[in-house]
């Protein structure tokens, strides 16, 4: 699959929405964690500002360190009602709750969550030119499967039996059809298809035609845990030397 050209891409077209509730579990305060000398919601925030498609970066929150550290950096903070910062709340309800509290107007709304501090340079763009390029309601990013195919995953009930979740006789990796996974770098969605509301379908706003990009193994870090941030941590040093890298660093630095 081709990336659409982003040489040509309109700038400002969209508005960027980072995401980040205080009440993480797996990882507490999460979004505040140093991650290679900088809070992790600052990297997403980074990420949206240098981004020639967005005119504008948003951070929904719920938390007031979360709310100083991104808006260190250059983001307009919404506060985040309680209602929608619980473990039940959709990620699709606080963006249209963010769009709606500063009246913006954008026709593309790009979705960046806060836990996320790599991303590949030029991710953002990459979506939104794919989204304005195809005319598609939305476009998200994903990756590679790698070792984990569904086609080797099991079933291993209470007594330890194996059962195949689907019935295939390949054994070679090699052999296996590609398959990939949403890695959670980025979503680029149309507004209209944002504001569609269906309970019955949590995913009604990424519309009825839905893209995607493609990026390698790895090159997106979700953070979780801590051996995602140590992951995280050493692939940010690693990339230190990196201009485009370097670009972002100092963007959240200044």
């Amino acid at each position: 699959m081709n990336d659409n050209s982003i040489e040509n891409i309109p700038e400002r077209v969209a508005t960027a929405v980072v995401i980040g509730r205080a009440g993480s579990k797996g990882l507490p305060q999460k979004h505040v964690r140093l991650v290679a000398g900088i809070p992790m919601i600052a990297w997403s925030v980074g990420h949206a500002i240098a981004a020639r498609s967005v005119g504008r970066v948003l951070c929904s929150t719920d938390g007031e360190a979360i709310a100083s550290a991104a808006a260190a950096v250059g983001a307009v903070i919404v506060d985040r009602p309680e209602a929608l910062a619980g473990d039940l709340a959709t990620v699709d309800s606080a963006v249209r709750q963010a769009i709606e509290t500063v009246q913006d107007v954008a026709d593309i709304v790009v979705i960046l969550y806060g836990n996320i501090p790599v991303r590949p340079a030029g991710l953002v763009d990459r979506a939104v030119a794919r989204l304005i390029a195809t005319g598609a309601d939305s476009v998200q990013s994903y990756a590679p499967v790698g070792k984990h195919h569904p086609f080797w995953t099991c079933r291993v009930d209470d007594d330890g039996r194996v059962d195949a979740w689907e019935d295939n006789d390949i054994f070679r990796r090699q052999d296996l059809p590609a398959a990939y996974i949403p890695d959670g770098g980025v979503i680029a969605v149309r507004r209209a298809s944002l504001f569609q509301i269906d309970p019955a379908r949590p995913h009604a706003f990424l519309g009825a035609d839905r893209r995607g990009v493609l990026n390698a193994r790895g090159s997106v870090i979700d953070v979780d845990d801590e051996i995602d941030l140590l992951v995280a941590e050493a692939t940010l040093v690693r990339n230190a030397g990196d201009r485009k890298f370097a670009d972002i660093r100092s963007g959240v630095h200044a």
